[in-house]
């Protein structure tokens, strides 16, 4: 990517983001929202979580994803009887070439550019915890060796929102380590004629890679040169600081039905997802409505309701609508 002005930064990113749009196009039918998710999470070093109903593509579109990127894809079915070494790998006793035995580590399915964790609920709490653990640290400490993962490593999680009976829902604090939450859609009616005749007919699409690892790596440090003027800032801090009861800018709806509000990770992932939605739209400085637009998937799984939020039915998206809604663009 050119690094000679930042015209012709924002120009390449752009032609590399569509790029790779256009390779997940050729197997997923619309989910425009979700596919824009998933490459701010993966561009901005960080995890997702993808809420939906089973059949709706998301074990598809990670696969595509990985294939359209020449990265090293692993796809790991989450169950109750899934222990952490069946993720992280273990050490078991070889025989040398030398007749004799040794330790040897064999690596787990977590090692891998582009890990799918499918229906992360399902596993026990101290299976999540280590596969959380490895999303936070990008390493594994087995027997006391540390093992880097290798650069890019991004873990994008699915849950079913339907079933609960043998799940182990994800606590606050592991919720707050998933830069996204997305929420995937039911197709619409047009959509899904596109799905039948792209998957019921003769011809299968192929996706060609279109980037490697090296410019993946170079797209981030972009993501984190894009300017951000304070003002922007401030509206993004602000935003977070009425998603807590009590506060002087904080709508009635979250005074009423919200226990605690978002962490200060809320704020890190809405900044970083606004400053890539400028570079989507061509720009190098992050504005108020970039924000407007991070903050929904950054923060409706850092806010917790409190029981008569949860009596009531009340969705964080409406909360965080209402909150979008008071809270000014300039500070008074």
């Amino acid at each position: 990517m050119s690094k000679d002005t930042p015209a012709e930064t924002v120009e390449s990113f752009g032609r590399d983001v569509q790029r790779v749009k256009a390779e997940i196009a050729k197997m997923i039918v619309g989910q425009d929202d979700i596919v824009d998710g998933v490459l701010t999470c993966l561009l901005a070093g960080g995890q997702a979580l993808l809420e939906g109903v089973p059949g709706l593509g998301k074990t598809m579109l990670v696969r595509t994803l990985a294939e359209s990127m020449r990265l090293e894809f692993s796809r790991i079915q989450f169950t109750p009887d899934l222990m952490p070494a069946d993720i992280l790998g273990t050490t078991v006793l070889s025989e040398d070439k030398h007749g004799g035995t040794k330790l040897e580590f064999r690596k787990g399915p977590i090692f891998a550019n582009i890990v799918l964790a499918d229906e992360v609920n399902r596993a026990t709490p101290k299976t999540q915890s280590a596969l959380l653990e490895v999303m936070q640290e990008h390493s594994v400490t087995i027997g006391g060796t540390t093992y880097k993962m290798d650069e890019p490593y991004f873990v994008l999680a699915t849950q079913n929102p339907l079933e609960m009976e043998g799940t182990y829902p994800l606590p606050e604090a592991q919720l707050d380590r998933f830069l996204f939450k997305l929420q995937v859609e039911f197709p619409s009616r047009d959509e899904l004629h596109a799905i039948l005749d792209r998957t019921t007919g003769a011809d299968t699409p192929e996706v060609k890679p279109v980037l490697d690892r090296e410019t993946i790596l170079k797209m981030r440090k972009v993501v984190r040169d894009v300017a951000v003027a304070r003002h922007v800032q401030d509206y993004a801090i602000r935003v977070l600081e009425a998603t807590h009861p009590g506060r002087p800018g904080s709508p009635d709806s979250v005074n009423r039905f919200v226990r605690f509000g978002g962490s200060p990770r809320g704020v890190q992932a809405t900044l970083l997802a606004a400053k890539i939605r400028a570079l989507f739209d061509g720009r190098f400085s992050a504005s108020i409505d970039d924000v407007r637009w991070a903050t929904k998937p950054a923060l409706r799984h850092r806010m917790i309701l409190n029981f008569e939020g949860e009596a009531e039915g009340v969705r964080t998206d409406q909360v965080l609508e209402d909150i979008l809604k008071a809270v000014p663009e300039t500070a008074k």
